[in-house]
């Protein structure tokens, strides 16, 4: 008997409304920084000096116009100049300006690494929460899946154990496969389980239409214990197909 997956629960509550995460605000003084610093490779002290001079020049031109006297960007744009201007001024001679010998810039690519890795972990905790919630609810099936889901298993298995984990690698293969993912078609050389077990169901699904979980769950099993070998017989099915066609 051809069984539905994942198992449906008797009981189920309304899900919530799901807010979308809002993304990172755009920082115009650090746009404006970058800009300079893109400019500014490979110049010396004399032709910073002059894109400083017209730095200025286009910031006495800005401060008569009421729209761009507060302009965020361009003040950074300028501070950015001055910087670099005082930066090469105490430099040896003929020294040419390279941002990634330049310390406030490395300090500041460190600082933006360490925050990236917060919302990161932020997201990958929200992520799990959600698919936790779904799954106990008994509506996993109808989550879709995202870029970097694979990352949230890690969480899942943290909090709750390998259970919700095996779960949650189950949801995402079908899901995967289900939606055609390119991802699930053409895993790469050393494929993880999920992805292992994704592009050899998608490849099933082709080659016995309307088959079951149950029917599929050796599937799930092969790409646990070895998931190259998924990977390797998944790209083989593929390629017999492609053949056939």
């Amino acid at each position: 008997m051809t069984t539905h997956w994942p198992p449906r629960r008797t009981a189920r509550r309304p899900l919530a409304l799901r807010v979308a995460t809002p993304r990172e605000p755009v920082d115009p003084a650090c746009v404006g920084r970058r800009v300079v610093r893109r400019r500014a490779k490979g110049m010396d002290a004399g032709a910073i000096a002059a894109a400083l001079e017209d730095a200025w020049s286009f910031s006495r031109q800005d401060s008569r116009h009421e729209d761009l006297a507060d302009d965020v960007r361009s003040r950074a744009e300028l501070a950015e100049w001055e910087r670099l201007a005082q930066l090469l001024a105490t430099a040896a001679p003929g020294t040419m300006y390279d941002p990634d010998t330049d310390d406030v810039v490395r300090a500041e690519l460190t600082a933006e690494a360490a925050a990236a890795a917060v919302r990161e972990a932020r997201r990958i905790a929200a992520r799990a929460d959600e698919l936790h919630a779904l799954r106990e609810l008994g509506t996993l099936e109808q989550a879709e899946p995202r870029d970097g889901d694979e990352a949230v298993r890690d969480a899942l298995t943290r909090r709750s154990g390998g259970y919700v984990q095996a779960d949650a690698d189950a949801w995402f293969a079908h899901a995967l496969a289900a939606h055609s993912s390119t991802t699930a078609t053409r895993p790469p050389a050393r494929p993880s389980p999920v992805l292992a077990h994704a592009a050899l169901l998608a490849e099933l699904a082709h080659l016995v239409p309307g088959a079951g979980a149950d029917q599929l769950a050796f599937a799930g099993r092969l790409s646990t214990t070895e998931p190259e070998a998924a990977g390797v017989l998944a790209a083989f099915l593929a390629r017999a197909r492609s053949d056939a066609s």
